[in-house]
């Protein structure tokens, strides 16, 4: 589905943006859906929805208002929609993905729609994936695909190249899981990020190590991004799926091995969220810092 040089790129830099993975018919789905919850959202002034563990699926920003919707995530949207179903577990974005990890397979883990809509304040602070999600080795790709087009002004994803060959920085502060890396990481490694963008339909693919984080929108121009989670079929999840789903660990690509490899990594293992999202987390990291 690509060439290799990108395969190769992926390794060397940690992510990929792919252009054109998905078709304006499946994008045109995806964005009828959303608009949906989005017009819902005008309706309520909390979170609200139920996933399978009980916590909210629909979560807001605190800048929300009937006026002003600020959707900010979808939990597990392909629990409740045909079309992100499809595009999670059925779509070239799952066969890119299993082409990246190689090996025997691999198998979906979770999934959201992280949302900034026109001006509203939500963003994410730098951190890495596998912190959230440990597994017995870190052959795991997040796909964040772009529902809306993404621009460098309306609060792209930011990564630091070749970051997932680095180290795995601490997420916890004062004994809390903040979800986030330690300022002095931030003033140290994280100055020189490289912006992801593209036109909808385009997919970055990135390694579950990499450094990264995203501003707020401060434009007109929703930033729309639809995230999956895939892990080599032979990775082994570390306690507890922070987003669980009824379509966690099925494959979308190979066999089952029956077998469970493990790499060398040390790590804390993550706190799972009582909100509705890891946003909850990384906002108590500011509080936690002053």
């Amino acid at each position: 589905m690509i060439a290799q040089w990108q395969i190769e790129q992926f390794h060397q830099q940690g992510y990929l943006v792919v252009e054109g993975v998905l078709s304006s018919d499946e994008i045109a789905a995806l964005q009828t859906d959303f608009d949906g919850w989005v017009e819902e959202s005008r309706t309520h002034d909390a979170v609200w929805g139920e996933t399978q563990d009980g916590r909210p699926r629909f979560d807001l920003e605190q800048d929300h208002s009937p006026e002003h919707p600020s959707l900010r995530r979808v939990t597990s949207p392909t629990e409740i929609s045909a079309a992100y179903h499809h595009a999670a577990l059925n779509s070239r974005m799952a066969t890119i993905a299993a082409q990246l990890i190689g090996g025997s397979g691999a198998r979906f883990h979770h999934s959201k729609i992280n949302s900034k809509l026109p001006h509203t304040a939500t963003q994410v602070k730098w951190h890495q994936d596998f912190l959230f999600t440990p597994h017995s080795n870190d052959d795991i790709i997040t796909a964040l695909l772009m529902v809306s087009d993404v621009t460098p002004e309306n609060g792209p994803l930011n990564v630091v190249p070749a970051s997932h060959k680095g180290p795995l920085w601490s997420h916890w502060q004062d004994e809390r899981f903040t979800g986030s890396v330690d300022s002095d990481v931030v003033d140290t490694h994280c100055q020189q990020p490289q912006a992801c963008f593209g036109p909808s339909g385009s997919v970055c693919f990135m390694h579950t190590r990499l450094l990264h984080a995203s501003s707020p929108n401060e434009t007109a121009l929703p930033r729309t991004l639809f995230i999956s989670v895939y892990a080599a079929e032979d990775a082994l999840p570390f306690g507890e799926n922070p987003l669980p789903s009824a379509h966690a660990g099925q494959l979308v690509a190979g066999t089952e091995s029956g077998l469970v490899r493990s790499t060398v990594n040390q790590l804390r293992l993550p706190q799972k969220p009582r909100g509705a999202s890891f946003f909850v987390q990384q906002a108590g990291a500011d509080s936690a810092s002053m």
